[in-house]
């Protein structure tokens, strides 16, 4: 894990840098997804509520659309998911305990699974390693952002 202005950096996930979205693959086609600590400093630092869309599970969401909401006293509004796939459900810890997206950004706060349907023309969009490290240092750089 890279530190940088006190954002963590995870090099073995793949990022949306854009929507500061992190995916994690898992076995056969399912990933889970969920927001980098600057998402977390972006929205206003508490959470008061994530909601996923259960009216959506067992549907194909298209990469790009939400699978979520991220609510804080500052801040309403979506997370989109890096890839298409089967929504197959939300984080119920992440549901009951919101400031477990911020906490623990990266372990028990990931907010969505699905199944993923195009995962291998996806995941070329999106960076890892030092590709992904190099990109979001340049996009904290240029817009200030610090997660101290």
């Amino acid at each position: 894990m890279t530190v940088i202005r006190g954002c963590e950096i995870p090099e073995d996930l793949y990022h949306w840098v854009d929507k500061h979205i992190w995916v994690r693959p898992g076995e056969g086609n399912l990933v889970r997804i969920g927001m980098t600590s600057v998402a977390g400093k972006l929205v206003g630092g508490k959470l008061v509520a994530v909601t996923v869309s259960h009216r959506k599970v067992g549907r194909e969401i298209h990469k790009g659309r939400s699978v979520a909401t991220v609510e804080s006293s500052k801040y309403v509004g979506p997370v989109p998911t890096p890839v298409s796939g089967v929504l197959k459900g939300g984080n119920p810890a992440v549901e009951a305990d919101p400031s477990l997206a911020i906490s623990d950004p990266y372990g028990e706060g990931w907010i969505a699974e699905l199944e993923a349907t195009d995962w291998e023309n996806d995941k070329a969009d999106l960076l890892t390693g030092e590709a992904a490290v190099a990109a979001l240092t340049a996009d904290l750089e240029a817009n200030d952002i610090t997660c101290d």
